[in-house]
Protein backbone atom coordinates (compact mmCIF):
# COMPACT_ATOMS: atom_id res chain seq x y z
CA UNK A 1 0.00 0.00 0.00
CA UNK A 2 0.98 3.30 -0.62
CA UNK A 3 0.86 5.87 1.75
CA UNK A 4 -0.31 9.48 1.14
CA UNK A 5 -0.74 12.29 3.19
CA UNK A 6 -5.20 13.05 3.53
CA UNK A 7 -6.38 15.67 0.84
CA UNK A 8 -6.07 19.18 1.61
CA UNK A 9 -3.04 18.73 3.73
CA UNK A 10 0.39 19.41 3.26
CA UNK A 11 4.23 18.69 4.56
CA UNK A 12 5.88 21.45 5.64
CA UNK A 13 9.52 20.52 4.89
CA UNK A 14 13.12 21.64 5.65
CA UNK A 15 13.69 24.85 3.34
CA UNK A 16 10.35 25.80 3.37
CA UNK A 17 9.72 25.72 7.64
CA UNK A 18 12.33 27.90 7.59
CA UNK A 19 9.75 30.60 5.95
CA UNK A 20 7.27 29.54 8.26
CA UNK A 21 9.40 30.15 11.20
CA UNK A 22 10.40 33.45 10.07
CA UNK A 23 6.86 35.09 9.35
CA UNK A 24 6.28 33.44 13.11
CA UNK A 25 9.37 35.12 14.43
CA UNK A 26 8.31 38.26 12.87
CA UNK A 27 4.81 38.34 14.04
CA UNK A 28 5.84 37.13 18.25
CA UNK A 29 8.60 40.38 18.18
CA UNK A 30 5.92 42.53 16.79
CA UNK A 31 2.93 41.57 19.24
CA UNK A 32 5.52 41.55 22.09
CA UNK A 33 5.98 45.62 21.65
CA UNK A 34 2.48 45.91 21.18
CA UNK A 35 1.99 43.82 24.68
CA UNK A 36 0.63 41.01 23.18
CA UNK A 37 0.97 37.85 25.02
CA UNK A 38 0.73 34.50 23.57
CA UNK A 39 -2.08 31.76 24.37
CA UNK A 40 -2.21 28.34 23.34
CA UNK A 41 -5.75 26.42 23.08
CA UNK A 42 -6.68 23.03 21.94
CA UNK A 43 -6.85 22.09 18.58
CA UNK A 44 -10.09 20.55 19.34
CA UNK A 45 -13.37 21.72 21.42
CA UNK A 46 -17.01 20.97 22.55
CA UNK A 47 -18.89 21.45 19.30
CA UNK A 48 -21.23 24.03 21.33
CA UNK A 49 -18.09 26.43 21.30
CA UNK A 50 -17.94 26.78 17.39
CA UNK A 51 -21.92 26.76 16.80
CA UNK A 52 -23.00 29.26 19.11
CA UNK A 53 -19.81 31.69 18.33
CA UNK A 54 -20.43 31.16 14.65
CA UNK A 55 -24.21 31.16 14.44
CA UNK A 56 -26.02 27.95 13.20
CA UNK A 57 -26.08 29.46 9.64
CA UNK A 58 -22.58 30.07 8.54
CA UNK A 59 -21.21 27.86 6.03
CA UNK A 60 -18.20 27.23 8.52
CA UNK A 61 -21.12 24.91 11.60
CA UNK A 62 -23.37 23.50 8.38
CA UNK A 63 -20.56 22.85 5.66
CA UNK A 64 -17.66 23.26 6.74
CA UNK A 65 -17.00 21.77 10.31
CA UNK A 66 -14.39 18.78 11.18
CA UNK A 67 -17.06 17.16 14.24
CA UNK A 68 -17.69 13.43 15.33
CA UNK A 69 -18.81 11.94 18.50
CA UNK A 70 -15.90 10.77 20.48
CA UNK A 71 -15.52 7.41 22.57
CA UNK A 72 -17.90 8.65 25.20
CA UNK A 73 -20.33 9.77 22.81
CA UNK A 74 -19.17 14.01 23.54
CA UNK A 75 -19.64 16.30 20.71
CA UNK A 76 -16.30 16.92 19.29
CA UNK A 77 -14.75 19.51 16.41
CA UNK A 78 -11.46 20.21 14.98
CA UNK A 79 -11.06 24.07 15.49
CA UNK A 80 -12.37 25.62 12.56
CA UNK A 81 -10.65 29.60 13.72
CA UNK A 82 -9.26 30.77 16.56
CA UNK A 83 -11.35 33.11 18.33
CA UNK A 84 -14.18 31.17 19.56
CA UNK A 85 -11.55 28.84 21.46
CA UNK A 86 -9.41 31.58 22.76
CA UNK A 87 -12.40 33.34 24.75
CA UNK A 88 -13.88 29.90 25.71
CA UNK A 89 -10.44 30.34 27.66
CA UNK A 90 -10.82 33.78 28.72
CA UNK A 91 -14.05 32.50 30.15
CA UNK A 92 -13.02 29.38 31.96
CA UNK A 93 -9.99 30.20 33.46
CA UNK A 94 -11.93 34.31 34.50
CA UNK A 95 -9.30 35.98 32.95
CA UNK A 96 -11.67 38.93 33.00
CA UNK A 97 -11.20 39.23 36.60
CA UNK A 98 -9.97 42.15 38.44
CA UNK A 99 -6.38 40.91 39.58
CA UNK A 100 -5.37 40.91 35.22
CA UNK A 101 -4.56 44.33 33.39
CA UNK A 102 -7.23 45.13 31.24
CA UNK A 103 -7.22 45.41 27.86
CA UNK A 104 -6.10 41.62 28.09
CA UNK A 105 -3.96 40.74 24.86
CA UNK A 106 -3.32 37.96 23.45
CA UNK A 107 -2.05 36.43 19.96
CA UNK A 108 -2.39 32.89 18.46
CA UNK A 109 -0.76 30.81 16.06
CA UNK A 110 -1.61 27.02 14.64
CA UNK A 111 -3.41 24.80 12.32
CA UNK A 112 -7.34 25.46 11.65
CA UNK A 113 -9.50 22.63 10.27
CA UNK A 114 -12.26 23.26 7.78
CA UNK A 115 -13.45 20.79 5.07
CA UNK A 116 -13.77 22.76 1.92
CA UNK A 117 -12.19 22.01 -1.81
CA UNK A 118 -8.83 22.92 -1.37
CA UNK A 119 -6.68 25.47 -3.89
CA UNK A 120 -3.63 27.48 -3.56
CA UNK A 121 -3.77 28.88 -0.39
CA UNK A 122 -6.48 27.34 0.88
CA UNK A 123 -6.37 23.85 2.79
CA UNK A 124 -8.40 21.41 4.84
CA UNK A 125 -5.88 21.89 7.08
CA UNK A 126 -4.31 25.36 7.29
CA UNK A 127 -3.03 27.63 9.80
CA UNK A 128 -3.78 31.07 11.11
CA UNK A 129 -2.05 33.83 13.35
CA UNK A 130 -4.82 36.06 15.10
CA UNK A 131 -5.13 38.71 18.12
CA UNK A 132 -7.71 39.23 20.51
CA UNK A 133 -7.85 41.99 23.05
CA UNK A 134 -10.83 41.64 25.48
CA UNK A 135 -12.15 44.52 27.97
CA UNK A 136 -11.97 47.82 26.49
CA UNK A 137 -14.90 49.21 24.08
CA UNK A 138 -12.71 52.37 23.19
CA UNK A 139 -12.66 52.90 19.86
CA UNK A 140 -8.79 53.60 20.03
CA UNK A 141 -8.73 49.82 20.61
CA UNK A 142 -10.05 48.69 17.10
CA UNK A 143 -7.49 51.26 15.45
CA UNK A 144 -4.44 49.91 17.77
CA UNK A 145 -5.48 46.39 16.49
CA UNK A 146 -5.52 47.11 12.66
CA UNK A 147 -2.38 49.60 13.02
CA UNK A 148 -0.55 46.29 14.29
CA UNK A 149 -1.89 44.26 11.64
CA UNK A 150 -0.41 46.66 8.94
CA UNK A 151 2.70 47.13 11.12
CA UNK A 152 3.15 43.22 10.61
CA UNK A 153 2.97 43.31 6.92
CA UNK A 154 4.62 46.27 6.76
CA UNK A 155 7.88 44.51 8.69
CA UNK A 156 7.69 41.56 6.33
CA UNK A 157 7.91 43.37 3.33
CA UNK A 158 4.58 42.98 1.70
CA UNK A 159 3.67 46.07 -0.66
CA UNK A 160 0.96 48.10 -1.93
CA UNK A 161 -1.29 47.03 1.26
CA UNK A 162 -5.07 48.24 0.86
CA UNK A 163 -7.24 48.81 4.32
CA UNK A 164 -10.76 48.17 4.15
CA UNK A 165 -13.41 49.64 6.72
CA UNK A 166 -16.94 49.23 7.56
CA UNK A 167 -19.14 49.44 10.96
CA UNK A 168 -21.66 46.67 11.73
CA UNK A 169 -23.34 49.40 14.55
CA UNK A 170 -24.47 48.22 17.45
CA UNK A 171 -27.62 46.28 18.50
CA UNK A 172 -30.09 48.80 17.51
CA UNK A 173 -28.37 49.74 14.43
CA UNK A 174 -27.97 46.07 13.65
CA UNK A 175 -31.96 45.69 14.09
CA UNK A 176 -33.07 48.16 12.25
CA UNK A 177 -30.67 47.41 9.01
CA UNK A 178 -32.01 44.04 9.23
CA UNK A 179 -35.31 45.48 9.25
CA UNK A 180 -34.17 47.21 5.94
CA UNK A 181 -32.49 44.31 4.30
CA UNK A 182 -35.82 41.76 5.09
CA UNK A 183 -38.00 43.74 3.53
CA UNK A 184 -35.61 44.73 0.77
CA UNK A 185 -35.02 41.08 0.06
CA UNK A 186 -38.25 39.93 0.78
CA UNK A 187 -39.78 40.38 -2.86
CA UNK A 188 -37.20 38.61 -4.78
CA UNK A 189 -37.22 35.06 -2.16
CA UNK A 190 -37.75 32.81 -4.83
CA UNK A 191 -35.01 34.41 -7.22
CA UNK A 192 -32.36 34.05 -4.64
CA UNK A 193 -30.13 30.80 -4.26
CA UNK A 194 -31.22 28.18 -1.49
CA UNK A 195 -28.29 29.11 0.90
CA UNK A 196 -29.79 32.72 1.06
CA UNK A 197 -33.32 32.00 1.29
CA UNK A 198 -32.67 29.67 4.51
CA UNK A 199 -30.49 32.70 5.66
CA UNK A 200 -33.07 35.82 4.96
CA UNK A 201 -34.76 35.47 7.91
CA UNK A 202 -32.25 33.84 10.85
CA UNK A 203 -29.27 36.22 9.35
CA UNK A 204 -30.05 38.45 6.31
CA UNK A 205 -26.30 40.21 6.56
CA UNK A 206 -25.16 36.78 5.34
CA UNK A 207 -26.83 37.28 2.01
CA UNK A 208 -24.73 39.84 1.70
CA UNK A 209 -21.80 37.88 2.01
CA UNK A 210 -23.10 35.47 -0.64
CA UNK A 211 -20.48 34.93 -3.66
CA UNK A 212 -23.69 33.12 -5.47
CA UNK A 213 -24.44 34.78 -9.04
CA UNK A 214 -27.89 34.86 -8.04
CA UNK A 215 -27.49 36.95 -5.18
CA UNK A 216 -25.10 39.24 -6.59
CA UNK A 217 -27.54 41.49 -8.82
CA UNK A 218 -29.80 41.92 -5.60
CA UNK A 219 -26.94 42.84 -3.12
CA UNK A 220 -25.42 45.42 -5.70
CA UNK A 221 -28.11 47.51 -4.99
CA UNK A 222 -29.48 46.43 -1.08
CA UNK A 223 -29.24 49.46 1.42
CA UNK A 224 -26.33 50.06 3.28
CA UNK A 225 -25.65 49.99 6.90
CA UNK A 226 -24.56 53.17 7.18
CA UNK A 227 -27.70 54.74 7.08
CA UNK A 228 -29.26 52.73 10.08
CA UNK A 229 -26.52 53.49 12.37
CA UNK A 230 -27.40 54.90 15.82
CA UNK A 231 -25.83 58.50 16.88
CA UNK A 232 -23.55 56.17 19.32
CA UNK A 233 -22.48 53.95 16.51
CA UNK A 234 -21.94 57.02 14.63
CA UNK A 235 -19.41 58.40 17.13
CA UNK A 236 -17.37 55.33 17.50
CA UNK A 237 -16.97 54.71 13.65
CA UNK A 238 -16.14 58.45 13.38
CA UNK A 239 -13.48 57.77 16.49
CA UNK A 240 -11.84 55.08 14.34
CA UNK A 241 -11.73 56.97 10.99
CA UNK A 242 -9.90 60.11 13.31
CA UNK A 243 -7.82 58.02 14.94
CA UNK A 244 -6.60 56.57 11.64
CA UNK A 245 -6.09 59.87 10.12
CA UNK A 246 -3.69 60.42 12.97
CA UNK A 247 -1.78 57.68 12.63
CA UNK A 248 -1.60 58.17 8.96
CA UNK A 249 -2.78 54.87 7.88
CA UNK A 250 -4.73 55.35 4.36
CA UNK A 251 -8.38 53.61 4.20
CA UNK A 252 -11.67 53.39 2.11
CA UNK A 253 -14.87 52.85 3.76
CA UNK A 254 -16.52 49.84 2.12
CA UNK A 255 -20.47 49.82 3.23
CA UNK A 256 -21.44 46.53 0.68
CA UNK A 257 -18.21 44.74 3.72
CA UNK A 258 -19.97 42.24 6.04
CA UNK A 259 -17.92 39.23 8.28
CA UNK A 260 -18.98 35.46 7.84
CA UNK A 261 -19.17 35.37 11.78
CA UNK A 262 -22.85 36.35 13.76
CA UNK A 263 -20.56 37.75 16.63
CA UNK A 264 -18.99 40.98 14.92
CA UNK A 265 -20.26 44.61 15.41
CA UNK A 266 -18.99 47.94 15.30
CA UNK A 267 -15.87 48.21 13.44
CA UNK A 268 -14.89 45.57 10.86
CA UNK A 269 -11.95 45.54 8.25
CA UNK A 270 -10.09 43.94 5.54
CA UNK A 271 -6.33 44.17 4.62
CA UNK A 272 -6.09 43.40 0.96
CA UNK A 273 -3.14 43.91 -1.56
CA UNK A 274 -2.29 42.72 -5.45
CA UNK A 275 -1.09 39.24 -6.04
CA UNK A 276 -1.00 36.76 -9.07
CA UNK A 277 -0.85 33.94 -6.63
CA UNK A 278 -3.64 34.69 -5.07
CA UNK A 279 -6.10 36.13 -7.63
CA UNK A 280 -6.95 38.98 -9.82
CA UNK A 281 -7.18 42.76 -8.69
CA UNK A 282 -7.01 43.07 -4.40
CA UNK A 283 -7.64 40.12 -2.02
CA UNK A 284 -8.01 39.58 1.23
CA UNK A 285 -5.09 38.71 3.39
CA UNK A 286 -6.01 39.46 6.81
CA UNK A 287 -9.75 40.46 8.42
CA UNK A 288 -10.78 41.20 11.71
CA UNK A 289 -13.54 43.81 14.03
CA UNK A 290 -14.95 43.95 17.24
CA UNK A 291 -17.78 42.08 18.79
CA UNK A 292 -19.37 42.38 21.99
CA UNK A 293 -21.23 40.07 22.71
CA UNK A 294 -18.96 36.57 22.43
CA UNK A 295 -17.65 36.37 25.68
CA UNK A 296 -21.56 36.13 26.88
CA UNK A 297 -22.26 33.90 24.46
CA UNK A 298 -19.86 31.21 26.37
CA UNK A 299 -21.27 31.98 29.65
CA UNK A 300 -18.82 34.89 30.86
CA UNK A 301 -19.91 38.15 32.16
CA UNK A 302 -20.10 41.56 29.40
CA UNK A 303 -16.59 42.23 28.24
CA UNK A 304 -16.97 42.96 24.30
CA UNK A 305 -13.49 41.93 22.46
CA UNK A 306 -11.21 42.95 19.40
CA UNK A 307 -9.05 41.39 16.63
CA UNK A 308 -7.93 39.93 13.47
CA UNK A 309 -7.06 36.68 11.97
CA UNK A 310 -5.27 35.82 9.09
CA UNK A 311 -3.55 32.85 7.21
CA UNK A 312 -0.35 31.71 6.99
CA UNK A 313 -0.46 29.53 3.77
CA UNK A 314 -1.77 32.42 1.71
CA UNK A 315 0.69 34.73 3.18
CA UNK A 316 3.69 32.43 2.95
CA UNK A 317 2.39 32.75 -1.29
CA UNK A 318 2.02 36.52 -1.60
CA UNK A 319 5.84 36.49 0.08
CA UNK A 320 7.01 34.60 -2.68
CA UNK A 321 4.71 36.39 -5.45
CA UNK A 322 6.03 39.56 -3.94
CA UNK A 323 9.49 38.34 -3.95
CA UNK A 324 10.46 38.98 -0.20
CA UNK A 325 13.56 38.15 1.30
CA UNK A 326 12.89 36.17 4.03
CA UNK A 327 15.67 35.50 6.24
CA UNK A 328 17.33 32.48 7.91
CA UNK A 329 19.44 32.28 10.66
CA UNK A 330 20.18 28.51 10.14
CA UNK A 331 23.52 29.26 8.39
CA UNK A 332 26.35 26.40 9.85
CA UNK A 333 29.10 28.06 12.23
CA UNK A 334 31.54 25.37 12.51
CA UNK A 335 31.96 21.74 10.80
CA UNK A 336 34.73 19.45 12.70
CA UNK A 337 36.36 17.54 10.48
CA UNK A 338 38.20 14.31 12.06
CA UNK A 339 40.76 12.82 10.47
CA UNK A 340 41.69 9.23 12.23
CA UNK A 341 40.17 6.97 14.12
CA UNK A 342 41.64 8.60 17.14
CA UNK A 343 40.88 12.26 16.39
CA UNK A 344 37.64 11.09 14.96
CA UNK A 345 36.58 10.37 18.32
CA UNK A 346 37.34 13.15 19.76
CA UNK A 347 35.36 15.14 17.40
CA UNK A 348 31.63 14.62 19.27
CA UNK A 349 32.91 16.46 22.98
CA UNK A 350 33.92 19.61 20.53
CA UNK A 351 31.16 19.58 18.41
CA UNK A 352 29.29 19.62 21.81
CA UNK A 353 31.63 22.19 23.43
CA UNK A 354 31.22 24.90 21.01
CA UNK A 355 26.94 24.23 21.12
CA UNK A 356 27.16 25.18 24.63
CA UNK A 357 29.29 27.68 24.00
CA UNK A 358 25.90 29.04 21.70
CA UNK A 359 27.41 28.79 17.85
CA UNK A 360 25.75 25.79 15.64
CA UNK A 361 28.48 23.02 15.00
CA UNK A 362 28.05 19.44 12.60
CA UNK A 363 30.33 16.43 12.21
CA UNK A 364 30.97 13.77 10.06
CA UNK A 365 28.69 10.44 10.81
CA UNK A 366 29.25 8.36 7.34
CA UNK A 367 33.29 7.72 7.66
CA UNK A 368 34.05 10.13 4.96
CA UNK A 369 37.64 10.53 4.04
CA UNK A 370 38.47 14.24 5.12
CA UNK A 371 38.37 15.00 1.33
CA UNK A 372 34.65 13.85 2.06
CA UNK A 373 33.99 15.82 5.22
CA UNK A 374 35.85 19.30 3.54
CA UNK A 375 33.10 18.83 0.98
CA UNK A 376 29.89 18.31 2.85
CA UNK A 377 31.43 21.70 5.19
CA UNK A 378 31.14 23.21 1.49
CA UNK A 379 28.30 22.33 0.72
CA UNK A 380 26.34 23.06 4.30
CA UNK A 381 27.99 26.69 3.92
CA UNK A 382 30.21 26.49 7.12
CA UNK A 383 31.72 29.83 8.62
CA UNK A 384 34.31 28.26 9.59
CA UNK A 385 36.17 24.48 9.67
CA UNK A 386 37.88 23.28 12.48
CA UNK A 387 40.46 20.38 11.34
CA UNK A 388 41.74 17.64 14.08
CA UNK A 389 44.27 14.87 12.94
CA UNK A 390 47.30 13.20 14.63
CA UNK A 391 49.52 15.75 15.00
CA UNK A 392 46.76 17.98 16.52
CA UNK A 393 45.84 15.31 18.99
CA UNK A 394 49.52 15.18 19.70
CA UNK A 395 50.01 18.99 20.28
CA UNK A 396 46.27 19.14 21.66
CA UNK A 397 45.39 21.31 19.37
CA UNK A 398 43.18 22.05 16.29
CA UNK A 399 42.94 23.88 12.70
CA UNK A 400 40.58 27.04 12.78
CA UNK A 401 39.52 28.07 9.24
CA UNK A 402 37.66 30.95 7.79
CA UNK A 403 35.80 29.78 4.67
CA UNK A 404 34.91 33.26 3.67
CA UNK A 405 38.71 34.31 3.83
CA UNK A 406 40.55 31.13 3.89
CA UNK A 407 42.87 32.37 6.62
CA UNK A 408 43.68 29.84 9.00
CA UNK A 409 44.66 29.40 12.60
CA UNK A 410 46.12 26.61 15.03
CA UNK A 411 44.63 27.08 18.78
CA UNK A 412 44.32 24.87 21.83
CA UNK A 413 41.66 22.42 22.14
CA UNK A 414 41.12 23.72 25.93
CA UNK A 415 40.72 26.75 24.16
CA UNK A 416 37.89 25.68 21.89
CA UNK A 417 36.13 23.37 24.65
CA UNK A 418 36.34 26.12 27.53
CA UNK A 419 36.55 29.39 25.91
CA UNK A 420 35.59 29.09 21.98
CA UNK A 421 33.36 32.28 21.64
CA UNK A 422 36.75 34.33 22.84
CA UNK A 423 38.84 32.07 20.91
CA UNK A 424 36.67 32.71 17.77
CA UNK A 425 36.44 37.01 18.37
CA UNK A 426 40.62 37.05 19.22
CA UNK A 427 41.48 35.09 15.42
CA UNK A 428 38.65 36.45 13.07
CA UNK A 429 37.48 39.89 15.61
CA UNK A 430 40.62 41.73 15.46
Amino acid sequence: MRYQKPKGTADILPGASEKWQFVETTARELFKTYQYKEIRTPMFENFEVFSRTSGDTSDIVTKEMYDFKDKGDRHIALRPEGTAGVVRAFVENKLFGPEFNKPYKVYYMGPMFRYERPQSGRQREFHQVGVEAFGSDSPVLDVEVIAMAIAFFKKLGVSDLKLSLNTLGDKESRDAYRKALIDYLEPHFDELSEDSQVRLHKNPLRVLDSKDEKDQKFVADAPAILDYLTDEAKAHFEAVKMQLDQLNIDYVVDSTMVRGLDYYNHTIFEVMTQSKSLGHGYTTICAGGRYNGLVEELGGPEVSGVGFGLGLERLLLLLEDQEVAMMSDDALDVYVVGIGDAANQMTLPIVQAIREAGFSSDRDYLDRKPKGQFKTADRLNAKYTLTIGESELESQTANLKSMATGEEVSVSLTDVKQHFKETLEQNFNK
